[in-house]
């Protein structure tokens, strides 16, 4: 969607099956590591680097693990289980949005995605414009902060 291209270090992060420890956080989260049948919550907890982490620190380790967990042996993320995840795991931040022209511009783009299948940084892209233009964000812009 982008047209951004994975990261050396990112395409090996798919190709090996075992993290190396020059590889860091990345590494922890390769494809293959984990079952999926572990909870998102258990697999946070097993890695070692996110204990004393921020909370956007394991918000995107959440990201990248419900990709991973969704993700064929490649890496890649079909358009049918990526609108899937939108639904099931976005739900939120896509309520409400289909009758703006941005958001059925943003499914139209997905559609027309030449390559079938999205990388994490194509997913993240989706996300991203999907969270900026939706009425949830509109919401929490406005939560109060404090009590």
């Amino acid at each position: 969607m982008c047209g951004c291209t994975h990261s050396t270090q990112d395409q090996e992060l798919h190709l090996e099956r075992e993290p190396s420890p020059s590889a860091g956080l990345a590494s922890t989260l390769s494809p293959r590591k984990m079952p999926k049948s572990i909870s998102i919550s258990k697999q946070l907890a097993s890695i070692k680097a996110l204990r004393k982490s921020s909370d956007l620190e394991k918000a995107m380790a959440t990201i990248a693990l419900i990709f991973r967990n969704a993700c064929d042996a490649d890496g890649k993320l079909g358009k049918a289980k990526a609108k899937y995840l939108l639904y099931t795991q976005f739900g939120k931040f896509a309520e409400g949005q289909e009758n703006k022209r941005k958001y059925r511009e943003i499914l139209s783009e997905l559609e027309k995605h030449t390559e079938n299948k999205l990388d994490f940084e194509d997913f993240m892209v989706l996300l991203l414009s999907i969270t900026v233009m939706s009425d949830l964000l509109q919401n929490i812009w406005h939560a109060k902060a404090t009590k």
